[in-house]
């Protein structure tokens, strides 16, 4: 598992496509956030992310499915998954080094938005004026969310052999996830369950956990988001096993 895990990770790392990517999201971070008069800190005047954390998600979605669309779409194009199906790793194992791959380039990508922390930190008056909780928690909310992401991007990648196809499922469903829920519940019809789809959708969690408070339910929920869509890839794959 750990060879899969590291031929996944340097076959990114070594791509220009992974930086393309990461280095596109980052000057979106960075042009929304400083830049962009309608979500620009220094127009809003508040030592505060909370701009930033609303932004990221949608980003994410477009982020993490170009990271997560080659997975197995990529493999199985090129045949190279019947050789990698042959070593002696059940195919849990081989979903589980390829998403943990996916999380690395995950945490690679938001490491670099952590100088906005400190630069809000100094900009703020006095010094040091921010909600260090908050954002803690924002970034494990982000952490989490990312996560969830990878998981259906993994899941997207396993179920064709087109990498272009394997993105646009991967946004779609993860848009859905995001923010689907949440739209359904506003329809009439759906007023009795309102409560109901909010719970299932991912925002409603993200953003309880991006208030500072990290609920052991919310945590419980993107796990077994996770479980679920990685369960969903081994059935994909396990399907074709023959």
């Amino acid at each position: 598992m750990l060879a899969v895990f590291k031929r996944e990770l340097f076959s990114f790392l070594n791509s220009l496509m992974a930086y393309i990517t990461i280095g596109i999201f980052l000057l979106a971070c960075g042009l929304m956030f400083w830049f962009f008069p309608d979500t620009s800190i220094l127009e809003y005047g508040y030592a505060e992310m909370d701009g930033f954390f609303s932004l990221v998600p949608y980003l994410f979605m477009f982020l993490i499915s170009a990271i997560c669309m080659r997975s197995f779409a990529e493999e199985r194009r090129e045949g190279t998954y019947v050789l990698l199906a042959t070593r002696p790793l059940t195919v849990m194992q081989i979903i589980a080094a390829k998403y943990l791959a996916c999380m690395v380039l995950v945490v690679f990508a938001l490491l670099p938005t952590l100088v906005y922390y400190y630069s809000i930190s100094q900009l703020g008056m006095p010094k040091g004026n921010i909600d260090t909780g908050a954002v803690i928690g924002s970034y494990i909310g982000l952490f989490l969310l990312g996560s969830a992401f990878a998981a259906i991007g993994i899941f997207a990648s396993s179920i064709t052999k087109n990498q272009v196809i394997a993105f646009a499922v991967s946004v779609f469903l993860c848009f859905f996830a995001y923010a689907g829920f949440n739209a359904v519940s506003k329809i009439a019809g759906f007023a009795a369950v309102e409560n109901m789809l909010l719970n299932l959708g991912i925002a409603e969690h993200y953003q309880s956990i991006s208030r500072g408070v990290l609920d052991s339910r919310d945590v419980v929920y993107f796990l077994s988001f996770v479980a679920l869509f990685l369960g969903f890839t081994k059935l994909t794959l396990g399907g074709r096993k023959w």
